[in-house]
């Protein structure tokens, strides 16, 4: 079974976030990582002032009160970039590109992936069991038309 993390651990990878952030808008010089969370960020002005905000550390965005949680929003980014460009799950990688030709944008091809990805960890913490790639590349496939 995963282990969820600690309160400290999710306010260290959220700070990382914040960092990342705070520096692509100063114009500083960012690691591999941070160009990339940055990047996701820029994609998604309506988390700026959210990742801004000095409780986003330990703020809790609940889905029964109409929230969206932009951390874990933009976590499946990365994982979906992440699995694209591992092409893990083996075709991973085909069915991105073909769904960026089908909507003529990556960021739309990535949010209707996340989907499925979102639907296979649900599966998997449901049944206290890995994510299972076979079923989240099959939700993909039929996203494709493959």
């Amino acid at each position: 079974m995963t282990a969820i993390p600690s309160a400290a651990g999710r306010e260290e990878l959220r700070q990382t976030w914040q960092q990342a952030w705070a520096k692509a808008r100063a114009g500083l010089p960012l690691s591999p990582l941070e160009a990339l969370l940055a990047e996701v960020l820029r994609l998604h002005p309506e988390y700026h002032a959210a990742i801004e905000q000095e409780d986003a550390l330990a703020r809790d965005w609940l889905p029964a009160g109409g929230e969206s949680n932009p951390f874990l929003h933009m976590g499946l980014h990365v994982a979906l970039h992440e699995g694209i460009a591992a092409n893990r799950p083996a075709g991973l990688a085909e069915i991105a590109a073909k769904l960026t030709r089908m909507q003529g944008d990556p960021h739309a091809a990535e949010h209707q992936l996340m989907d499925c990805l979102a639907e296979t960890l649900w599966e998997a913490e449901r049944n206290r069991a890995p994510p299972d790639e076979a079923a989240f590349l099959e939700r993909a496939r039929r996203l494709a038309g493959l």
